[in-house]
């Protein structure tokens, strides 16, 4: 009698150690008969469905179900009875204030002493982080998708375009290459930003970094933060300029010198407005007429003429003339700077 009475107590100290362990477990965890029917509601399960155990012991698992699942409860019921358990399931469940969650549920037989089913023990996981990571990441994928081909689009683009510019195989892999590395540059910057865009300051200094003479290059303008779009395609406007200009314009000789210079203004309707000029003074004007040739040649008056400012819904001028150049752009606010900035800064700099 004594080792029963031992036994017992053992049986009993288990049954709480294992009730503790249930009750304080962070993932609901529900008892149920082979009706559907609820027989045990843990802590967890009242903070993830809003019901206390009064109010769940008792009910129906349909409780917990959206009316379009409840097929769902009758197949986990029939596998139940059958002896097979429910792994891992990625479903849906309602709460007491009609809100749905995201769970993860596993759904195992529950037997008594002589081996017979008589109900289920269903642990749930929330896992609406766990979602919202996966559509997240589709999402980015998405995007990424995106940017990629619009990239190939460009480099298409160049590469037929400088075909049609180039006889000499040299100089065609040579500005090609040229090209390619400029959109690298670009699209470091947006890469460190995590694509919240670039700062505009940022963007002129490192599509001009390659071609020195930093002494002879002078920005002026409000501060802005530019959207991906925009990156990409003053980058390229960029690149063409400063190149343009290192081999036959200001910056290929002694003295000559870069301005850049871009305000926002307010137009009609109250509409915001960004404007850009490029003005170049060759010290050599005998230069500045190669100058003018190989830019209205080239591929360079194609994207200073016609893809950054139709990227960008804007218009844009080159005028030449014998030792000077000037490109201007102008374009609605919005497609230049990041949508939650909407405004240049208060303060201006000038380099």
């Amino acid at each position: 009698m004594a080792k029963s009475g031992g036994r017992e107590s053992e049986d009993a100290s288990a049954n709480a150690r294992l009730a503790a362990i249930v009750d304080s477990s962070f993932d609901a965890i529900i008892g149920k008969d082979l009706n559907s029917i609820i027989t045990n509601w843990n802590r967890a399960a009242e903070r993830m469905f809003g019901y206390s155990a009064e109010e769940a012991v008792g009910r129906s698992m349909l409780l917990l179900i959206p009316e379009h699942l409840h097929d769902e409860e009758s197949d986990i019921i029939g596998r139940i009875r059958r002896g097979e358990g429910v792994a891992n399931l990625d479903t849906t469940r309602k709460r007491k204030d009609g809100s749905l969650v995201a769970v993860s549920v596993t759904v195992s037989p529950i037997r008594n002493l002589s081996g017979e089913i008589v109900g289920a023990s269903t642990i749930a996981r929330d896992i609406t982080a766990a979602k919202e990571s996966e559509r997240r990441i589709r999402l980015l994928m998405r995007e990424v998708n995106h940017r990629v081909k619009n990239q190939f689009a460009v480099i298409l683009s160049m590469v037929r375009e400088t075909s049609k510019r180039s006889t000499d195989p040299g100089e065609f892999e040579e500005m090609i290459r040229a090209r390619i590395m400029a959109l690298s540059r670009s699209h470091d910057l947006l890469v460190t930003s995590e694509w919240a865009g670039a700062s505009l300051f940022d963007l002129i200094q490192e599509h001009l970094k390659p071609f020195g003479h930093e002494e002879r290059i002078s920005l002026s303008g409000p501060l802005l933060t530019l959207q991906s779009n925009a990156v990409q395609n003053l980058g390229m406007a960029f690149h063409e300029l400063g190149t343009n200009s290192s081999k036959y314009g200001a910056l290929a000789g002694e003295g000559g010198h870069v301005e850049i210079t871009w305000t926002v203004d307010t137009g009609p309707e109250a509409r915001r407005w960004f404007h850009l000029v490029w003005r170049e003074a060759s010290t050599d004007p005998d230069g500045q007429c190669e100058t003018n040739e190989s830019i209205r040649k080239g591929f360079g008056t194609v994207v200073l003429q016609r893809v950054a400012p139709q990227s960008l819904g804007g218009t844009s001028s080159l005028e030449r003339s014998p030792g000077e150049l000037k490109w201007s752009l102008t374009a609605p606010l919005e497609a230049i700077v990041v949508p939650q900035l909407g405004a240049e800064s208060e303060s201006d700099f000038s380099v």
